[in-house]
């Protein structure tokens, strides 16, 4: 099969990840054909991930006023098995992004969740560590989520919770016929620090439903931030058919 051209290069920076426990049966029913649900040491896990995209060059190009915007994700973990090994796997339930193109071109493309929303974020260092927050607006409330860190980055241990966050090269969505379409998503592994002091605040709940209202009302399992990297995001291939 010939290798996807490069769709989508970026840099991902500041990427705060709060990760909670959830039954597998609330995810069963959005895993894609072809896929299996990925559990960390048999817990299912969902993150709610926010970050900044920063120089975003769609087939080369830079467009004018959506290079640079912020992205606040909640995904869930999967696994396919191909002809060249296992590969570990990211769903996304829900993506925001503050620019109604970016939200359009990515439902067009890939059928992913986008919905376009007002969006800030704040991000501070000091000598001491760094402060964290990403926020949207819903129903006239910021909403979002916010850590701190101290001290320097780790690299990534191997086994470790944070590894199995972090380390994530390919996408799956299910598109509208039932088909499967996959992507790949390269980038170096990143450095992290454990977060502290995770938080959410406002309509969460209003933004991802009753069916994970129980999940953030309970404390986040985990925390990680990373620096981030370039990233390339390859284009999609559709996979199964009529599957389901």
């Amino acid at each position: 099969m010939r290798t996807p051209a490069p769709f989508l290069t970026a840099q991902w920076r500041d990427l705060l990840m709060l990760n909670y426990e959830v039954d597998p049966a609330v995810l069963r029913p959005l895993v894609p054909a072809g896929t299996t649900l990925d559990l960390w040491q048999g817990v299912a896990l969902v993150s709610l991930v926010g970050f900044r995209f920063v120089d975003t060059r769609v087939l080369g190009v830079a467009v004018p006023r959506h290079r640079e915007f912020e992205e606040v994700n909640l995904r869930f973990y999967v696994r396919r098995e191909a002809a060249d090994g296992s590969r570990r796997a990211v769903v996304f339930i829900r993506e925001l992004v503050p620019r109604v193109a970016i939200a359009w071109v990515a439902r067009a493309l890939y059928n992913e969740p986008y919905r376009a929303v007002p969006m800030q974020h704040h991000v501070a260092r000091d000598e001491r560590g760094q402060v964290l927050r990403y926020e949207w607006r819903e129903r006239g409330t910021w909403t979002g989520l916010s850590a701190h860190t101290e001290g320097a980055a780790e690299a990534l241990l191997p086994g470790s919770e944070a590894e199995f966050i972090t380390e994530h090269y390919w996408g799956y969505t299910r598109q509208r016929d039932g088909a499967t379409v996959e992507y790949r998503v390269a980038h170096p592994a990143w450095h992290v620090w454990t977060a502290r002091d995770p938080q959410l605040h406002g309509a969460i709940a209003a933004t991802y439903g009753g069916g994970f209202a129980h999940v953030f009302a309970a404390p986040a399992r985990s925390a990680f931030v990373a620096e981030g990297s370039a990233v390339i995001v390859y284009r999609p291939q559709r996979l199964v058919v009529n599957a389901r």
